[in-house]
This record gives structure tokens, sequence and C-alpha cells, in this order.
């Protein structure tokens, strides 16, 4: 695909943790506003693994990159702390649940 003349490099197509979990942040931040579609209900569930997918593309065509490198530095944070955010997410809903498992076998316990 190509958008204002620039043709996407194959080496950045990939999934962007940064644009699946901040994806509205992410969107704004790199001039590229279809990830704003997550703030349709319901539709927003399958929308950001769209956004995660095709966030790279999106922000190599809207953004102004000399090259390849320097997308990267930009996008490796993005990824960084939405792959952190994704951890921390899925730990702290496991340890909820543990909790609820816990509280529940008590209280039937007794």
């Amino acid at each position: 695909m190509q958008e204002n003349g620039k043709e996407t490099p194959q080496e950045i197509k990939g999934w962007n943790w940064g644009a699946f979990i901040y994806n509205v942040f992410w969107g704004v931040g790199n001039k590229t506003y279809l990830p704003l579609l997550t703030l349709i209900p319901v539709f927003n569930i399958f929308w950001i693994f769209v956004v995660g997918f095709k966030g790279n593309e999106w922000a190599w065509q809207k953004g102004d990159y000399k090259d390849v490198e320097t997308f990267r530095a930009v996008q490796a944070t993005w990824n960084r702390a939405g792959l952190w955010n994704f951890i921390i997410s899925i730990a702290i809903f496991a340890i909820y649940l543990i909790f609820i498992w816990s509280v529940l076998m008590n209280f039937f316990d007794q």
C-alpha cells in the first residue's frame, strides 16, 4: 500500500505492542487516526488486533522518517511500553483470579 507516495518497507511490517495496547494515544502520537475507531464499543474488540498488526505500516505512511532505523528506534519505545503493560495486566488478572478462587473456596468450605 502506498500513501503520500511512500512505499512501506517489508522489514517494518509486523506486530506493534504499543499500537495494540495504547491504540488511541499511539494513533494520535503517530498522526494516524484509524486507531480512534477503537473507541466504538464492541467493534474495538476486533479493531485493537487490526491496529496492532497494521500499526507499523500506518505509522510509516503518516510519519516523516528518514530511514528504517529511525522508525524502529521510535517504535521500540512504544513496543517496550506496550509489551510491559500487557505482561503486567496479565499478571494482575491472574492474581485477581487466584484471589477470587481462594475467597470462593473459603466461602464454600464453611
